[in-house]
């Protein structure tokens, strides 16, 4: 049997146990909580809690470990012996960053830190036979279809702006078994990853914040590797403690909460990188238990690098777009008055009281508006915000196509009478429905 058939038995939902005898031949049993699958031939195990154990495969490196499926039961006995230990390199990281990841799940990040762990060939794998029985079909998530996928990556590379590249990989997702997904934007001078599209919630959550090292999101973005809990059952769910959020806190509290699936057991955070630069992260969620896999992992790996691709590219050939020509509205209209207010501390920005966004895409905004007010032109290219002295923008030299397309949504979003539309590769246009009055605070 190949170790990589027993995939559900390394997610951690049931603990496995170990069993080890001293030089003198005395038995020893622990209780392991996880036990990270390294190739098809070898398990890693953290050797920090279990001074015992860490003692006796030394003295007799012949161990047998008890893997349970936390699909269906069933249950597995491995003889193993130890090879190594390790406290450095690439499979040390990833054994750490799934720990960090587990850890920050339950609240206790930073605390539990890995300093080595203990690496074991596995030498033969028996079934245990149950009396009852046991249904190994049980109801595993299908693997999605290369078919699908091979067609998906064509139209997510085939996408010529930010918003086509966005909604293929939410189609994509949907089609291949993801319908709960969001894709957040990477900002790291201020460490944060914000929603620009999500699909299969009540609420977009567009303009939400997740700080680089919380939770799956930030811990996927800080490692850059995937992130996976296929059990949320009995771990603190990301925004636990968040409750549902009306527009007035929104407005109290300039906090736009992240959409979630209030029944959500299984949820995937992939980093979405191109050229080793982290542009985002994937993130998706299932109300199923054990609902990804290794398949379900690696195929959003390929839609996220693809993702990352399409975006990193569509960002490169705006510059070389023909300069739109800048429009001059002929005349303000008189009628009712847009109250709009600019806060320099957080650039957030408020619109008749209702808060809107911030950060850079709150200070692109505002410096819009003030155009728009003080030389009556409504039309904008990215050469041009580039540039700007007044924006002091040298930290968006990149994903200035994806923040225009984030704050698009969240004006649409919140229904306002100023809004934001596309007019062309690297050209947007503001249609104001009033008067603007702009007033800067601290």
């Amino acid at each position: 049997m190949p170790l990589r058939d027993l995939d559900d038995c390394f997610e951690g939902v049931i603990p496995s146990i170990i069993a080890t005898t001293a030089a003198d031949g005395t038995p020893n049993i622990s209780y392991l909580s996880q036990v990270v699958m390294v190739d098809d031939a070898h398990i890693a195990i953290s050797n920090q809690f279990f001074a015992k154990t860490a003692a006796n495969i030394r003295a007799n490196p012949h161990a047998c470990l008890l893997l349970v499926s936390a699909r269906h039961g069933g249950q597995y006995k491995l003889d193993i012996t130890w090879v190594s230990s390790r406290d450095e390199g690439p499979l040390f990281k990833r054994v750490a960053d799934h720990l960090r990841a587990s850890s920050a799940q339950v609240g206790m990040a930073g605390i539990m830190r890995l300093k080595a762990i203990d690496v074991f060939r596995v030498d033969d794998i028996v079934p245990v036979v149950s009396p009852a029985g046991t249904d190994h079909a049980g109801d595993a998530s299908p693997a999605p279809d290369l078919a699908v996928l091979g067609q998906v990556m064509k139209t997510i590379s085939a996408q010529s702006d930010t918003e086509g590249v966005m909604g293929a990989v939410l189609d994509g997702c949907a089609q291949l078994g993801f319908p709960h997904a969001i894709v957040l934007q990477s900002d790291p001078i201020r460490r944060l990853l914000t929603t620009v599209v999500s699909r299969g919630y009540g609420r977009s959550g567009v303009g939400s914040e997740v700080a680089f090292d919380e939770g799956l999101i930030g811990i996927a973005a800080v490692t850059r590797r995937p992130v996976k809990v296929n059990d949320l059952s009995r771990i603190r769910r990301l925004g636990n403690a968040i409750e549902a959020a009306s527009p007035a806190d929104e407005n109290r509290t300039r906090i736009i909460v992240l959409p979630s699936l209030p029944d959500a057991m299984s949820q995937m955070a992939v980093p979405m990188l191109a050229q080793d630069t982290l542009r985002g992260v994937l993130f998706v969620e299932s109300s199923e238990r054990i609902a990804f896999r290794t398949a379900h992992e690696t195929t959003l790996e390929m839609i996220a690098s693809q993702c990352a691709l399409a975006l990193a590219l569509c960002e490169a050939l705006v510059p070389d777009a023909r300069p739109s020509v800048l429009r001059t509205v002929p005349g303000l209209p008189d009628d009712r008055v847009i109250h709009v207010t600019h806060h320099a501390v957080d650039d957030s920005v408020f619109i008749d009281n209702a808060y809107v966004i911030k950060g850079v895409a709150g200070r692109l905004l505002a410096y819009m508006l003030g155009v728009y007010i003080n030389e009556g032109r409504n039309a904008f290219s990215n050469r041009e915000i580039r540039l700007a002295e007044a924006l002091r923008l040298p930290e968006i030299k990149d994903n200035l196509e994806t923040r225009m397309l984030l704050l698009r949504r969240r004006l649409g979003e919140k229904n306002l009478p100023v809004q934001l539309i596309h007019a062309g590769r690297g050209q947007v246009r503001l249609v104001v429905d009033g008067v603007p009055v702009l007033m800067r605070a601290g």
